[in-house]
């Protein structure tokens, strides 16, 4: 198995494609930076282990999008997952095991612009994504969840 999240530029792409939902390695040169045939050789790559697949299109472009790449739907319920969860870890803390007791939850309001937002989600999606594919036995799950929104009123 490929480990695409340690790879900087495959991490890039899938994090491009998270967000955009499709992407051509063009495109994906303009926005991270690279040349055309360096993304579309990283694409390829994802592509043969079964990350990405190429979205039909007549004419030269290649678009891709990540497998399985989940719906508005499914990424309500994963929300509503992770919240059940949040509430059942404050429920057993405080019998967790002592090394595991602290949980690294927090919020801040930051004042940003939508570039801004972008950068700041794909660099936090970049980070934890090293971390992902780690060998198990020595260390315990951890969720990781972040959101990033606008705080907008009907004012707005």
């Amino acid at each position: 198995m490929i480990d695409q999240q340690t790879h900087p530029v495959r991490a890039a792409l899938v994090a491009l494609l998270r967000e955009r939902g499709t992407v051509t390695s063009t495109e994906a040169a303009r926005e991270l930076g690279g040349s055309s045939g360096l993304h579309s050789f990283h694409l390829r790559r994802l592509a043969r282990y079964g990350v990405v697949e190429e979205v039909p299109a007549g004419g030269r472009a290649k678009p891709w999008r990540l497998v399985g790449a989940p719906d508005p739907l499914q990424s309500e319920l994963n929300r509503g997952l992770e919240d059940e969860s949040y509430q059942q870890w404050l429920a057993v803390r405080d019998r967790a095991p002592a090394q595991w007791r602290r949980d690294q939850a927090f919020s801040e309001v930051v004042y940003l612009t939508p570039q801004e937002l972008t950068e700041l989600a794909n660099a936090v999606r970049a980070l934890i994504a090293g971390y992902s594919g780690r060998p198990k036995p020595t260390r315990g799950p951890v969720a990781a969840v972040a959101r990033f929104f606008p705080l907008v009123t009907g004012d707005d």
